[in-house]
């Protein structure tokens, strides 16, 4: 197997020099290091002394260090390299014309997830429209899905529900890098943008996390583990209901339950087909934070034991269907806010589609929900092969 070199490998063994003499705003965070675990802060200060004007942080911060939704990260300066570092996840989200003024190029490098709700990607799409109006370019340094780049899942973002945990209509499991996004991003929303990208070397759409044996940075402070990435498109629903995704433990997204829950009832109700490549641990925790903090909770602890049979959004999906089945008076949907939004459900926000969660509630079979959307996942899969960069 060919070694995987990210983007930001690429640009410190040459991909450098088309950067002389530019004007460079970096937007990064923690888990923007390359091979030998060296911040892309540091390699373009080494290599192009001088020309850093500023960073810029996603949410949670340029270092990482803000645990939840809607909690903001405030502007600060890098003493070091006597430069601001401008967050894009404060009272807005996206760089004003200010702060693009004294760059030429904004370099982009990020770790994504794989997953529409993560927010790097909308964070990028507002760099490449606040770029095209401001006239500058952009740089993405590609890394890999750590899911993979051949398989989809969950219906396509319905245009209305378009938001900051979602800006385009595409699946909840996408299978596009940062950099294919970018393209799609650029084309879709005609931006017209100067955008470059230094893709990745050796990296396959087969590939998950760990065939790429690169090292594991947490992205965000509940992303701590590739098996959180593989479980997250399913997982990340618990986020709209009232039963927690296990935030406030070792293991978010893995874990997950609820003081009330009834495990036994969920697995009997549970369509057992949807376990392929996977197994549920019946486990109960004590949150440290977020929902049910300081209380018992009973659920379950999710194994991969396949990742090539296993199915993030179809086993959750299911799981959350038993669960509403069988805990009537006691589960409830969140209600807003979710990501901004003051007024929709945050369960159609994650799920991307308005009427989903009301047919959970009817009681369809994951089939039947399977089925409103395949159509519209196989056109997608269609319509983004133009703008693969990988094979």
């Amino acid at each position: 197997m060919n070694q995987v070199l990210s983007g930001l490998d690429r640009l410190r063994s040459g991909e450098w020099k088309k950067l002389k003499g530019y004007r460079l705003g970096l937007l990064s965070n923690q888990a923007s290091l390359d091979r030998n675990f060296t911040p892309a802060r540091n390699i373009i200060e080494e290599l192009l002394p001088g020309q850093l004007k500023a960073l810029f942080g996603p949410q949670h911060g340029f270092g990482g260090e803000n645990q939840d939704n809607m909690v903001e990260t405030d502007h600060s300066f890098d003493k070091t390299l006597g430069i601001p570092v401008f967050s894009l996840y404060a009272d807005k989200r996206e760089p004003s014309d200010a702060m693009l003024e004294n760059l030429d190029v904004l370099v982009i490098d990020l770790q994504d997830v794989g997953t529409r709700v993560y927010t790097f990607a909308t964070t990028m799409l507002h760099c490449l429209k606040a770029a095209a109006r401001n006239k500058k370019a952009i740089l993405i340094l590609d890394r890999p899905n750590p899911l993979g780049g051949d398989i989809m899942e969950g219906p396509p973002l319905q245009p209305e529900l378009f938001s900051f945990v979602g800006p385009c209509n595409i699946p909840m499991r996408h299978g596009l890098t940062m950099g294919e996004l970018a393209l799609l991003f650029n084309q879709v929303f005609h931006l017209n943008c100067d955008l470059e990208i230094i893709p990745m070397a050796g990296w396959e759409r087969t590939m998950c996390w760990n065939d790429t044996e690169l090292p594991w940075i947490m992205p965000s402070p509940n992303m701590p583990r590739p098996e959180t990435a593989y479980v997250y498109p399913g997982q990340v629903l618990w986020e709209g209901t009232n039963l927690s995704e296990g935030r406030g433990t070792c293991r978010p997204f893995e874990i997950f339950g609820a003081p009330y829950l009834d495990t036994g009832k969920v697995l009997h109700d549970l369509d057992k087909n949807v376990l392929a490549g996977c197994r549920l641990q019946e486990y109960s925790f004590r949150p440290t934070f977020h929902k049910w903090e300081g209380q018992i909770c009973h659920g379950f602890h999710l194994h991969i034991t396949d990742l090539s049979l296993f199915r993030p959004f179809s086993l959750s999906l299911a799981l959350l269907s038993a669960v509403v089945r069988t805990h009537k008076e006691a589960f409830r949907w969140k209600d807003p806010p979710y990501e901004y939004e003051y007024h929709k459900q945050p369960i159609e926000l994650i799920l991307g589609d308005k009427t989903l969660w009301k047919e959970i509630e009817k009681g369809k079979s994951i089939e039947q929900l399977k089925d409103g959307w395949e159509k519209e996942l196989r056109a997608f899969s269609n319509w983004r092969r133009p703008l693969l960069m990988y094979s």
